[in-house]
């Protein structure tokens, strides 16, 4: 007979900086499946200012990438007891995000960047997360196949949302595509759509081109 228990969970993050709670903006970038926050956050080098906040949290299942030595990544779930892995992450960043803001006298923009299996990890959280998302960046990846289109409607609906994607991302299927136009069209606002000359990956170029300072 299944059973469940929760317990309490150390979940590793990393910052850009330490913060002073004055800064305009956070940014809270989740990685993609088989990467680790540290090496992640550090895509955003060239953004790192006194104004602005990066945080990047870890997923919490690890595993190697090949075999079983060597590199480990980390990734946001499987199929395998996929919903409570779910729970578990929304759990994660509604806590990491709220630590931080209440430590704000003044409400800083809050953007979020999902990569890959993070985009659709980032999609999912923000839709039912009790804050507003001023920003929401989806790279190489798209909204969540199972987003309920009616709460992410309400929650989005003053959103700025950007979708990224390179002309040469292997990942990206005709299927994958269509399905994103159905989704989209769910959610019945307008969304950018920003395309670049590269495969499965960050370019942080096309980001500094096109962020709002």
């Amino acid at each position: 007979m299944k059973q469940s228990i929760r317990f309490e969970y150390e979940s590793h993050y990393f910052l850009s900086q330490e913060p002073t709670f004055r800064e305009n903006e956070i940014w809270l970038v989740v990685h993609g499946y088989g990467q680790l926050a540290e090496f992640f956050i550090r895509k955003f080098k060239s953004f790192f200012s006194e104004d602005r906040l990066f945080i990047a949290p870890e997923g919490t299942n690890y595993n190697y990438l090949e075999g079983f030595q060597g590199r480990v990544g980390a990734n946001w779930m499987t199929k395998h007891e996929r919903e409570t892995a779910i729970e578990n992450n929304h759990r994660l960043l509604d806590t990491l995000i709220d630590s931080y803001l209440d430590h704000y006298e003044k409400k800083p923009k809050i953007n979020v960047l999902g990569f890959s299996q993070g985009a659709a990890t980032a999609t999912r959280w923000a839709s039912v997360w009790k804050g507003k998302i001023d920003t929401l960046v989806l790279w190489s990846g798209g909204f969540a196949h199972d987003l309920n289109l009616d709460v992410a409607n309400d929650a989005f609906a003053e959103t700025d949302l950007i979708l990224v994607l390179g002309e040469k991302d292997e990942l990206i299927t005709p299927e994958s595509i269509q399905m994103q136009d159905e989704l989209i069209a769910g959610l019945g606002k307008e969304v950018m759509r920003l395309f670049f000359e590269g495969g499965h990956q960050l370019d942080t170029d096309v980001l500094k081109k096109n962020h709002k300072s």
